[in-house]
């Protein structure tokens, strides 16, 4: 009995149907890998390479300047140093992107909520008032609260006369300013991604909940906030890393005593030029963004960012 009889085929060079998937499988891969390279060359040589720079610049001699050079001198005490001067600026910094990160989240909410399930026709209108500011730059921005938080603004007068502020209060230069600035240059990072996660969410979930004698308040927490945690998550995110090496915001709205590292570090890179004490800073920065990241992570629960 032939091959043909027994309803098998051969390919041509003798490659049967299985080894041609095989190899459909492992050309795909290869096209997979090839797409994936412009991006892994980006990511080596804008920030692998630069991050490893900025440490080894950490370990530089202290005492070494633009005229004499820097040597090598594995100076781990560099950390220490920054960490021990600019421990208050950390603090802050971390303390005001907190807060911020919480105000956005209770401000962000409500609106994507709104946005995803009650905004109708009115919905592609409500998402490009959410990315408007984007058109100005983020100082301009920045500006502007100065003047609406300025001492004979509107705001200041209207709580004065509220009695909510006494007569000398003033609302610039406080860590009140610095992170109303934050909170609403950072928004849009967390409604965004809300929103993208809300409207995943199929209404009739909802409804099966109410069949079930749920009252709406019940349904929300039972059923549209855990399903929207993911969104919460990459939104806080989104928004809490930005905030805490910002450093526009504690300049054109705060004075000295508000001042967050991000400010030390423009300081130290630009005016001082001491670079090993400001790569060390940076470092230290970014190491307790990532460690402070991954503990909120694993406390959120990995599933909550598929």
């Amino acid at each position: 009995m032939s091959v043909a009889q027994l309803g098998g085929t051969v390919a041509p060079g003798g490659a049967g149907p299985g080894e041609q998937e095989v190899a459909q499988e492992k050309r795909r891969g290869r096209a997979g890998y090839l797409l994936l390279l412009p991006g892994i060359l980006w990511l080596i040589v804008f920030f692998i390479v630069p991050t490893i720079q900025l440490a080894a610049t950490a370990l530089y001699d202290p005492n070494g300047s633009l005229d004499t050079g820097y040597a090598m001198t594995w100076s781990f005490s560099n950390y220490l140093d920054a960490m021990s001067q600019y421990s208050d600026q950390f603090i802050r910094s971390f303390l005001y992107a907190g807060i911020a990160t919480v105000l956005c989240l209770l401000l962000g909410y409500p609106l994507a909520y709104a946005i995803a399930f009650k905004s109708g026709r009115w919905k592609n209108l409500m998402l490009v008032l959410v990315i408007a500011p984007f058109f100005t730059s983020f100082l301009v921005r920045t500006l502007a609260w100065k003047s609406i938080l300025s001492d004979n603004g509107f705001i200041v007068e209207t709580l004065k006369t509220l009695s909510l502020i006494p007569e000398d209060g003033r609302l610039l230069a406080t860590p009140v300013a610095v992170v109303t600035g934050l909170t609403y240059n950072f928004l849009p990072f967390m409604v965004l991604p809300l929103y993208a996660n809300l409207e995943k969410i199929d209404p009739r979930l909802v409804e099966a909940g109410k069949d079930l004698y749920a009252n709406g308040v019940t349904a929300f927490r039972r059923i549209t906030l855990p399903l929207s945690m993911p969104g919460v998550v990459a939104g806080t995110l989104l928004t809490f890393i930005p905030a805490a090496g910002d450093y526009i915001n504690s300049e054109l709205l705060g004075t000295p005593q508000q001042r967050m590292i991000g400010n030390v570090i423009d300081n130290l890179f630009l005016v001082q030029l001491d670079y090993p004490a400001a790569a060390a800073s940076s470092v230290l920065l970014m190491v307790a963004i990532v460690l402070l990241v991954l503990f909120y992570v694993r406390r959120a629960g990995t599933e909550d960012l598929v």
